[in-house]
């Protein structure tokens, strides 16, 4: 007997993906300590802990960003988008980043005023309180995030999870800073850290861009995938399979694509030739779920599978793809 499904899960799909349902947790995690951190900052008047709060409305709308993205992306090719819709998570990621790069360019600005206008009483106790319990809370949002991340592919959610773990630093941070204020009483190491913070997060904010960057511009598969995809290629050069050429790769979103010339025997049949690349097909789908591959046969014409390298191994194997 099937198990029952929510009106949220009916509408959404949340229990069948796993990448909705992480991009779902961050969006709520980030809305209820938002609320706290902007209610504790202001009543303190800690820049630190109200940076935060500015910091984690910055995730509340770069969760919203990943899950938009994610469902974007998960749509099915139209003939509008015959390639599907996955950089729809890489455009989101890159928005993330500059969104995040804002945040800190506002931080920076009232931890200088603090820091010249310094004669001000911070109550450090509600700070660190609130503190802790987000640190808490995120490290736990992070994890199975972090988890969805790997196990689906998502750009968008790699980039929720890096963030993330930014949130649970800066709390960390926030947390020794208010400490020493309650300590010393001088409430300079307030603005102190924030400065320290959003120096931070414009760096993780370049990180996200440049990672989102790389698949916007269609950058090959990481080398230990394309090692995968050639092993498969290898391991066809038999029955009539002379070699292979012009191999290409992307990603966009979770979705990974693979284009790659086959060579074959002349004498073979279209039929028999189907089948080799059917095979090919299916060998690659085992290693890397969900691929697109495109398979072009090519006739061995004598020097054809000798005189074309593959695209981007070639050049790394200094050698031709060639079956012995």
């Amino acid at each position: 007997m099937a198990a029952p499904t929510s009106a949220f899960d009916r509408i959404f799909g949340f229990r069948n993906d796993l990448a909705l349902r992480a991009a779902a947790l961050s969006f709520t995690a980030n809305l209820a300590l938002m609320v706290m951190k902007f209610v504790v900052g202001i009543m303190t008047g800690s820049i630190a802990v109200l940076s935060d709060a500015i910091d984690s409305a910055e995730d509340v709308i770069a969760s919203m960003f990943a899950f938009v993205s994610i469902q974007l992306s998960s749509q099915p090719a139209d003939e509008e988008h015959p390639y599907g819709h996955g950089k729809a998570e890489s455009l989101a990621a890159a928005g993330q980043s500059l969104l995040i790069a804002g945040g800190a360019a506002y931080i920076i600005a009232r931890a200088i005023q603090r820091l010249v206008h310094h004669h001000v009483t911070i109550d450090t106790t509600p700070g660190v309180v609130a503190l802790s319990v987000t640190a808490v809370v995120n490290v736990g949002v992070v994890l199975y995030v972090g988890y969805a991340a790997r196990a689906t592919g998502s750009v968008a959610l790699r980039a929720d999870a890096r963030h993330l773990w930014t949130n649970v630093v800066q709390a960390l941070a926030i947390v020794v800073a208010l400490s020493l204020v309650a300590i010393t009483g001088h409430s300079f190491f307030d603005p102190i850290m924030a400065l320290i913070l959003a120096v931070y997060i414009l760096w993780t904010a370049a990180q996200i861009f440049l990672s989102s960057l790389t698949e916007i511009m269609d950058v090959r598969l990481p080398r230990d995938e394309r090692a995968v995809i050639e092993s498969c290629l290898h391991e066809r050069t038999v029955a009539g399979v002379r070699g292979f050429h012009d191999l290409r790769t992307r990603k966009a979103g979770r979705q990974r694509y693979i284009d790659v010339h086959l060579v074959v025997d002349p004498a073979q049949t279209v039929g028999e030739a189907h089948e080799v690349s059917e095979a090919l097909v299916e060998a690659i789908h085992s290693r890397l779920p969900g691929a697109v591959v495109t398979v072009h046969i090519d006739p061995d014409e004598g020097d054809l599978a000798r005189g074309h390298e593959s695209m981007e191994m070639g050049a790394e194997r200094g050698s031709t793809n060639t079956a012995d």
